[in-house]
């Protein structure tokens, strides 16, 4: 279990994808800031804002949904990895997709890895656990560098 309240930037578009994400974050017991965009245009928007409000604005970790109104995941991913500031923080894309054109895109945009969206609540749950375990408890996010 995380020891620090984490800061996810969720980029997901799907309303209902959305609520299970932070139920299944809840139900976990996962100490968390979640702030949404549900656009990559928005999702892009915040993170500038990060820059501008300094080192402790920017969030610990990016959930990306790959498809996106106004500006595209990979666009977006792209985007945060090629910024000399923003390319630290850990994305991981999740998607429906299993085609295998997206996941190597999706990497050779320097993704930290590739999850199949869950499709139940117990999925949630279970993919939210794992990140808790791995992400917030387990690995050196550079934020706590």
């Amino acid at each position: 279990m995380s020891t620090h309240a984490v800061n996810i930037l969720l980029v997901e578009d799907n309303p209902g994808d959305v609520v299970l994400t932070r139920e299944s974050l809840n139900e976990c017991k996962i100490d968390s800031n979640i702030t949404v965009a549900s656009d990559g245009v928005q999702a892009l928007s915040v993170l500038d804002r990060s820059k501008t409000e300094g080192e402790g604005a920017f969030p610990d970790i990016i959930l990306l949904d790959l498809n996106l109104p106004k500006l595209s995941g990979f666009a977006v991913l792209n985007a945060i990895k090629t910024d000399g500031i923003l390319k630290r923080i850990p994305v991981m894309v999740l998607s429906s997709s299993q085609a295998p054109e997206d996941i190597i895109r999706c990497y050779d945009y320097h993704a930290n890895c590739y999850v199949r969206k869950p499709n139940s609540i117990d999925g949630y749950i279970n993919f939210a656990r794992r990140i808790d375990e791995f992400w917030f408890s387990f690995a050196k996010l550079p934020s706590q560098a």
